[in-house]
């Protein structure tokens, strides 16, 4: 699966996508009463900023994703910690990681932000067998994409991206409502109990921030040629001149998936 998040991508991910709050972690340790005997797996899990945190709270964690220069990224940052594996994969390899670490062999399977690019429908029935009871998915997203957020300064930023890229910007990347509607109904239909907590911060964005995460939101394909960085950056920065400062209100979710009954 070639999603085009490679070579530049990944590492613009790497140092702009922000990581998750304390709160986020234990939340996630608390709803599944993970402990040291845990294995977690970060399915989808670009370079670790969901991985690299639940690694020192848990036995070993196992970060898959279907692009190996994130999974190099991921290594990079990780370098020394021994309890943390990195597997090139997508949702389609589930089965494959259960016969390989075999049923309820899980403490919980993670999803930041990325389910969209999943089949969530077969994905929740495959992974209900390798998760030990009390054990769980949980599909977490961290804010909504800075082109669609409820201030001058995204409305600019969506504008311009549009006149750049000569098409609408409007993916959620699984952010919105009705996404997490679907997501809620398709693990109950899959038999977990699911619940729903959220957690809300705010942070202060400035231009190389921005310009960044969208970046590393591109695909390569998309990102602006080298020789023309420098006249986008420009061009964003007056696209937002006047909308300083840059506030960003964040809301992380967590929708979970709780695996309950004792067999």
């Amino acid at each position: 699966m070639d999603l085009g998040f490679g070579g530049e991508v990944a590492g613009f991910y790497q140092r702009y996508r922000r990581g998750y709050p304390a709160e986020v972690i234990d939340g996630l340790v608390d709803a599944f009463e993970l402990t040291r005997d845990d294995v977690v797996v970060d399915l989808g899990c670009g370079t670790g900023q969901l991985a690299l945190p639940l690694a020192e709270r848990v036995r070993a964690v196992i970060g898959m994703d279907p692009e190996p220069d994130m999974l190099a990224e991921a290594r990079r940052v990780a370098t020394g910690r021994s309890n943390l594996s990195w597997m090139v994969g997508a949702d389609t390899d589930v089965p494959m990681l259960g016969t390989l670490l075999g049923k309820t062999s899980l403490g919980a399977v993670t999803i930041g932000q990325a389910l969209h690019w999943m089949d969530h429908d077969t994905l929740f029935h495959e992974l209900y067998p390798l998760l030990r009871p009390g054990g769980g998915v949980a599909v977490v997203t961290n804010g909504t994409p800075l082109w669609l957020q409820d201030s001058d300064w995204s409305r600019a930023l969506r504008r311009h991206l549009e006149l750049w890229l000569d098409s609408e910007v409007t993916a959620t990347c699984g952010t919105d409502e009705d996404s997490r509607t679907r997501y809620a109904e398709s693990l109950a239909a899959a038999g977990f109990t699911v619940k729903q907590s959220r957690f809300g911060y705010t942070d202060v964005l400035d231009l190389d921030r921005i310009i960044g995460g969208v970046y590393s939101a591109l695909p390569v394909n998309l990102l602006p040629p080298l020789d023309q960085r420098s006249y986008f950056a420009k061009q964003v920065g007056r696209a937002l001149e006047g909308h300083a400062p840059y506030d960003e209100t964040v809301e992380v979710t967590l929708l979970l998936g709780m695996r309950e009954d004792k067999s």
